[in-house]
C-alpha cells in the first residue's frame, strides 16, 4: 500500500512540473506561457502611445492615473501627489551630466529611448517587459524581484559591532560605506557611471544610494541608482533604476515599475532605460544624481535626479511600517549579486568600473557628493561613517574625509583574479 502511494505522488509530481514549470525538453508548458500572456496583457492594457527605442526596448506611455502601482491592495484609494511638498515640481529631464573635474563645464546626453520620441502630458514612460524574461523567471510573483538573502552568520559574528548585521548577506557581495546613528530622512550621492562585466545572466551588478530601516534579512529600503541585470533587463546595458522591499525581497518589492508599489510622477524619465553614454575608465565622469527624501508631511519617500532635483516618483508611506518614521541607515555603494559569490571558483561578475576601489581616481569607480537629511534641517556630509566589503580581495572601498572639503569614496572590483580565485 505505501509503494502505491509513493507511485501515485511522483506522478502527481510530475505533472505539477509539466504543468506549471518547464517541460522535459526545456520547453515551457502551456499553462506557464498563458499566465505569461496574461500578465503583459495586463500591463500593457493602458498604453495609449508606443515608442521603440533604438537599443531595442519598447516604452509605452501608459495614463498617469492608471499606472502598475496601483494594482497594489494598499494603494486601491492613493490619490498621486505630484510634487514632495519640500520643493515645487520642475520640469523633468533624461540627461545624464557629464563633469569636467577642473571646470564647471557640465555637458549632457539624454537617455537613448528619448531620441525616438516622447510621452504626452499625462502619461509616464513604462518600459515595457520582455516575454521571455518573464518565462525565464521561477515564478511571475518573483520576476523583478532580488533574491531573498540569508545572514550569513559565521562572517557577520566577525564584523565590526558597529556595522548592522543585515550588509552581510549570502550570495551577495557588497562594498559599501554608510552612515548611522541618527534619524535618516534622506541621502544623496553623485554616482559615477560604469559598464561592469556580468558574467551570467542570474547574476548583476549594481551601485547606489540606499536607505535602510530594520535588521538581519527582513530590513525595509528604498533605493536607486544603475544597474545591469540581465534576468531583469534581459541584455547588459547600463540602467538607471529604483528598487523597494519591506521584508528583505522575501515577498515584497522590485525594480522599477515591475509590480506594483513605486508612483511615478514624470513624463520623460523611464525607469529601468538605458543610460547612455557610458564613461571608459580613465576618461571623463558621467554621473548621475540621485536624491531620495522623506516627505514629512505625507511620509512617502521621494526620489529625485539630478541637481536640480527632478522629481521621477516616489514610494507610498502604505507599503512600510518603519520607513514611514525614518531610516537607521544610508548607504553608497556597489552590490554583486552571484551564488558563486564566497565560493571558489568567484564569479568573474565586476563591480564598478572593474577596478579595486583601493586604486582611487581616476579608474575606480565613484560616488561623490555624498549627503544625509537627518534632523539638522539642511542637507550636510554625514558625520558617522564606516565602510564595509563582504569580500576584500575581490571587491573593496577606499574612503578618504581627512584633509579635503568633500569625502572621496572609491569602491568596485573585477570579481574572481589572482587575489580571488
Amino acid at each position: 500500500m505505501g509503494s502505491k502511494v509513493i507511485v501515485i505522488f511522483i506522478i502527481l509530481l510530475v505533472l505539477a512540473i509539466s504543468v506549471y514549470g518547464t517541460n522535459n525538453d526545456g520547453s515551457f508548458s502551456r499553462q506557464k506561457i498563458l499566465e505569461v500572456e496574461r500578465k503583459l496583457q495586463h500591463l500593457r492594457k493602458h498604453s495609449l502611445k508606443t515608442i521603440q527605442s533604438e537599443d531595442g526596448d519598447t516604452i509605452d506611455c501608459i495614463d498617469i492615473n492608471k499606472q502598475p502601482a496601483f494594482d497594489h491592495p494598499a494603494l486601491k484609494d492613493h490619490k498621486i501627489q505630484m510634487a514632495p511638498s519640500y520643493t515645487s515640481a520642475k520640469k523633468g529631464t533624461t540627461e545624464v551630466t557629464k563633469t569636467r573635474s577642473k571646470t564647471n563645464v557640465k555637458l549632457t546626453s539624454q537617455q537613448v529611448w528619448r531620441k525616438s520620441g516622447s510621452c504626452p502630458k499625462g502619461t509616464i514612460p513604462v518600459r515595457r517587459i520582455r516575454k521571455r524574461e518573464l518565462l525565464k523567471a521561477h515564478s511571475i510573483d518573483e520576476y523583478g524581484r532580488k533574491k531573498p538573502s540569508i545572514l550569513n552568520r559565521k562572517v557577520s559574528d566577525k564584523l565590526n559591532q558597529n556595522v548592522d548585521s543585515f550588509v552581510q548577506q549570502q550570495n551577495h557581495s557588497k562594498a559599501i560605506v554608510f552612515a548611522y546613528g541618527f534619524r535618516y530622512v534622506g541621502g544623496k550621492g553623485d554616482i559615477r557611471v560604469a559598464y561592469p562585466f556580468v558574467e551570467k545572466d542570474d547574476e548583476y551588478s549594481t551601485a547606489q544610494v540606499s536607505l535602510i530601516n530594520g535588521s538581519y534579512d527582513y530590513y525595509e529600503l528604498v533605493e536607486s541608482g544603475w544597474a545591469v541585470n540581465p534576468s531583469v533587463y534581459g541584455d547588459r546595458n547600463t540602467r538607471l533604476f529604483v528598487y523597494w522591499t519591506a521584508d528583505g525581497s522575501h515577498r515584497t518589492g522590485c525594480f522599477d515599475l515591475t509590480c506594483p508599489g513605486f508612483i511615478q510622477t514624470n513624463s520623460e524619465i523611464a525607469l529601468g532605460a538605458t543610460i547612455y553614454p557610458i564613461p571608459i575608465p580613465g576618461g571623463l565622469p558621467y554621473q548621475i544624481t540621485i536624491y531620495i527624501q522623506k516627505d514629512e508631511m505625507t511620509n512617502n519617500w521621494w526620489v529625485q535626479y539630478g541637481e536640480e532635483k527632478t522629481n521621477i516618483g516616489y514610494w507610498p508611506s502604505e507599503l512600510f511600517m518603519g520607513m514611514r518614521s525614518n531610516a537607521e541607515s544610508v548607504e553608497w555603494g556597489g552590490e554583486v549579486y552571484s551564488t558563486a559569490v564566497g565560493h571558489t571558483p568567484h564569479t568573474k561578475t565586476q563591480m564598478g568600473s572593474g577596478f579595486y576601489g583601493s586604486w582611487g581616481y581616476p579608474v575606480a569607480a565613484s560616488i561623490l557628493g555624498m549627503r544625509v537629511h537627518d534632523n539638522y534641517p539642511m542637507w550636510k556630509i554625514p558625520e558617522w561613517v564606516d565602510k564595509f566589503s563582504d569580500e576584500y580581495n575581490c571587491y573593496n572601498v577606499e574612503y578618504i574625509a581627512d584633509y579635503v572639503d568633500d569625502p572621496l569614496f572609491y569602491y568596485g572590483g573585477p570579481g574572481r583574479n589572482i587575489r580571488c580565485p
